[in-house]
């Protein structure tokens, strides 16, 4: 019996680079080798009041973004957060066993506190819970986060360790975080910062939906420095990001030709940023194509968003009838 591993992405926009090398890629591993149910997390994005017509855009993009970069729903579970009750189920039941304590010392919602004053709203405290409900619900055993997730899987751990406590039950494991790659794949921005991100702004990313004019652009405007000023040189850090870059879409020819020049002293960051651009555009070109295609056929994504509610709802009842009895209500 294969290990359970859960996943899920908010639908605040479309996918970048960062996204796709990041995570995307590794998801096609997972649902080769792990039972993997991936949700598109439209209950948590209520947060931020998104207005509904946008919100139905984004799952429908988000869905069409799965099914384009190669996830099977024959092969994995795919399902919108809001398509399964029970979740919503038992994010109250595993409230009422969480405390405000330990809810206002989470670091994410510190930060929303501070950077949004005004939106302080019960769902922002109440992330971790929804969080822990989403991977709980199907008794995952494996999660793929990234370091700013890890305190919530920590709370995940303990809220269903604290029911399984309570009600002298076993029927939450212990979630684990990990990494199907053990070489984490960097994927920098274009404004000489770190990494790439919707939230640096359009100049930053690369979205896999970005037109060719568009991408180049992008890459031209892409920071730099003055150039080195004598042979062996160390590149800034805007410039190794140009090189990073180029090790995920160029061939290995072109790389070495560009860090030659580089080593040398001589290299012209134009010439660079032309021949990236072309390699990232014969890239993504594939791949905006197949999204675009999906994104045509709405029956189609919501008969493929019916039938991976189907097989997450029969994962999930199982798991309520189980909490229902613990707790000393009736399954359904």
């Amino acid at each position: 019996m294969k290990e359970i591993v859960v996943s899920g992405i908010r639908p605040t926009g479309k996918l970048h680079l960062g996204n796709y090398f990041g995570a995307f890629k590794n998801f096609l591993t997972l649902q080769e080798q792990y039972d993997s149910y991936f949700f598109i997390a439209d209950y948590h994005s209520l947060t931020t009041h998104p207005n509904p017509a946008d919100l139905k855009g984004s799952v429908q993009r988000v869905l069409a973004e799965y099914l384009a970069l190669g996830l099977d729903p024959e092969k994995c579970t795919i399902y919108l957060q809001s398509d399964l009750p029970e979740t919503a189920e038992l994010y109250l039941f595993l409230n009422m066993n969480a405390y405000l304590g330990e809810l206002e010392r989470v670091t994410s919602f510190k930060d929303k506190v501070r950077s949004q004053p005004n939106n302080i709203n019960a769902g922002l405290l109440t992330y971790p819970v929804l969080m822990a409900a989403d991977i709980l619900i199907h008794r995952g055993i494996k999660v793929p986060v990234g370091k700013d997730q890890e305190q919530h899987l920590e709370m995940a751990r303990t809220f269903g360790n604290r029911f399984n406590r309570l009600y002298n039950t076993e029927v939450f494991p212990e979630p684990q975080a990990f990494t199907v790659s053990q070489q984490l794949v960097k994927v920098p921005g274009l404004t000489g910062g770190g990494k790439m991100s919707k939230s640096a702004g359009e100049a930053d990313t690369i979205y896999l939906n970005d037109e060719p004019e568009v991408l180049r652009k992008k890459i031209m405007r892409a920071v730099s420095d003055a150039g080195p000023t004598e042979a062996g040189q160390p590149k800034s850090q805007p410039v190794q990001n140009l090189f990073d870059l180029m090790q995920l879409v160029c061939n290995q020819e072109t790389i070495s030709f560009f860090e030659i020049e580089h080593k040398e002293g001589r290299i012209r960051y134009g010439d660079l940023k032309k021949q990236l651009a072309v390699d990232m555009e014969t890239f993504i070109a594939p791949l905006r194509d197949k999204i675009n295609h999906q994104l045509e056929n709405t029956s189609k994504l919501e008969e493929i968003a019916a039938y991976g509610a189907e097989k997450a709802r029969k994962s999930a009842k199982e798991t309520m009838n189980q909490v229902r009895e613990a707790i000393g209500f009736k399954p359904n």
